[in-house]
């Protein structure tokens, strides 16, 4: 027979955004009956999530400081014309990482995993199975809702962990190699010497489409690793994946499109970075807003969450202007330029755009100087409305 449990909230989606929440929440109140719902068993997936130091408010370093897994002071990136050292702090966290602290943080009977969703309201989950979850609030945070709703690029990738025979000689991430034959629209591979004998590489690109081949891909990250001249000893984990990189679209039928009336989180609720598709500077933005307010009712959060994910899309408006540009003024071979020329900037400004928090001087100077794509065809894309609202 089909049973109802009750609680006071309930998150469907045990990702990045599902799990800072629920972490968020039982910290900051520990006596919260905080339920976690998802189809699959393991908390995060098979993920390696990155980010630069300054993508965390230091008010917030508390939600992501367990989760950790490595860190480093310094990262390169290389260009066919340029090549730099960047003194900015830049961390990693293993899905493994945010699996344990989520299991230690949670009673086992608040994890509901391998459990299949059906619907979804504002206080209440329907299961597969029939069973029920009632709350005084539920957080969606699955995956992306339409994203047919919206003007997208794409950055698709695909990524593999080695561990190799040879310690390499690598101290630092390398965080965007783009002097690789260019392929596919903007191409680059990335590099996390995790110790001195695993490594993960990732061949990623700005692409015009979403599908890829994952054998070819896979083949590029051997050969790139072979080029190298790192020795496998064993391929360990693979992930791989497709993120918007978003230049238009109406935001509140994209939010629609998942459902009304709850309230959402991550992808689900279109935060993520126009321009890199990264989701996890927002994700601990909004699991510490979640974790903070005042009212935890399911009208109270949804208002919370719209209003916060609505707020963050208007502020992205200049870099969907700028992903305009990439991809609708450069030729896919040429797109290279427009990244080697923005990885001349201050470090500083880098650090401000990957968090989505650049200031009116870093726009300026971004768009400053002589442009790395034709002036008429970047005016063209800006101003043309490409069957989208920006």
């Amino acid at each position: 027979m089909a049973s109802t449990l009750h609680c006071d909230v309930a998150i469907v989606g045990a990702g990045l955004a599902g799990g800072l929440a629920a972490l968020a929440l039982k910290r900051r109140h520990p006596l919260l009956d905080v339920r976690l719902i998802d189809a699959a068993m393991a908390i995060g997936g098979n993920h390696v999530w990155s980010f630069f130091g300054s993508d965390v408010d230091e008010a917030d370093r508390w939600i992501i400081a367990p989760l950790i897994s490595y860190g480093w002071r310094n990262y390169d990136i290389a260009f066919p014309g340029h090549a730099r050292q960047i003194a900015a702090a830049y961390y990693s966290i293993e899905s493994e990482r945010l699996d344990a602290v989520v299991r230690s943080a949670l009673p086992a009977d608040a994890l509901l995993l391998g459990r299949m969703v059906g619907e979804v309201s504002a206080t209440e989950v329907t299961l597969a199975d029939g069973d029920r979850v009632a709350a005084k609030a539920v957080i969606d945070a699955r995956g992306p809702g339409d994203l047919s709703l919206l003007d997208c690029g794409w950055q698709k990738f695909l990524g593999r962990e080695f561990r190799l025979s040879v310690p390499h000689d690598d101290p630092r991430p390398m965080v965007m190699d783009a002097t690789v034959p260019q392929l596919d629209g903007y191409r680059f591979v990335y590099c996390l010497p995790l110790t001195a004998t695993r490594m993960f590489v990732e061949d990623t690109y700005y692409s015009d489409t979403p599908e890829f081949d994952r054998s070819v891909l896979a083949d590029r990250v051997h050969d790139y690793v072979a080029g190298r001249g790192w020795q496998i000893e064993q391929a360990a984990r693979e992930e791989a994946g497709v993120l918007p990189v978003t230049m238009g679209g109406d935001f509140e039928a994209y939010w629609a499109s998942s459902g009304t009336g709850m309230a959402k989180a991550g992808m689900r609720a279109g935060l993520f970075h126009p321009t890199t598709g990264y989701s996890l500077p927002n994700a601990v933005r909004t699991a510490s807003l979640i974790a903070g307010a005042g009212d935890l009712g399911g009208a109270a959060l949804h208002d919370l969450t719209h209003g916060f994910a609505r707020d963050q899309w208007r502020r992205g408006g200049f870099y969907r202007m700028l992903d305009k540009m990439l991809f609708r003024a450069a030729d896919p071979e040429e797109r290279y330029r427009v990244l080697e020329r923005f990885y001349r900037l201050d470090p500083r400004l880098i650090g401000r755009f990957y968090a989505g928090r650049s200031t009116m001087a870093d726009k300026a100077r971004i768009l400053t100087g002589k442009p790395p794509v034709p002036i008429g065809r970047a005016i063209r894309a800006i101003t043309g409305t490409h069957g989208a609202t920006s």
